[in-house]
């Protein structure tokens, strides 16, 4: 059993450099694509294209096997976006309602406090 051990430096296989391989004009290459379309999508535009081609394919054969309609899944998004901005601005409304009612009563003490701060302060 003898072994050869390569030192912790070694370069391992030959044309391989940690996270990046050597081209054939000896320049390392990442291994990520190389410009930015292509890292924010993940791929080249193609291959992705044809990913989302397939997995839109395989869900919408889903839903239609569930009997659900694109129309029914923009209508019920409607309905959902419609009732939560009406519950968001009465929920806005009551707590504005609140607001105003309290600083009839803060702000005018808040002010007179001041006041009476600000003289106590010059004496």
């Amino acid at each position: 059993m003898n072994e050869r051990l390569d030192p912790p430096n070694s370069q391992g296989p030959s044309g391989w450099t940690g996270a990046s391989w050597q081209s054939s004009k000896g320049q390392a290459t990442d291994a990520t694509p190389g410009n930015s379309l292509e890292r924010f999508l993940g791929g080249t535009p193609a291959a992705v294209f044809l990913r989302l081609l397939l997995i839109s394919l395989i869900v919408g054969a889903l839903l239609m096997w569930l009997d659900i309609r694109p129309a029914d899944v923009f209508y019920a998004l409607n309905r959902f976006i419609n009732r939560l901005w009406n519950l968001g601005f009465d929920a806005i409304r009551e707590v504005l309602q609140y607001v105003l009612v309290g600083a009839v009563i803060v702000v005018p003490i808040w002010l007179v406090m001041r006041i009476f701060n600000t003289r106590a302060g010059t004496r």
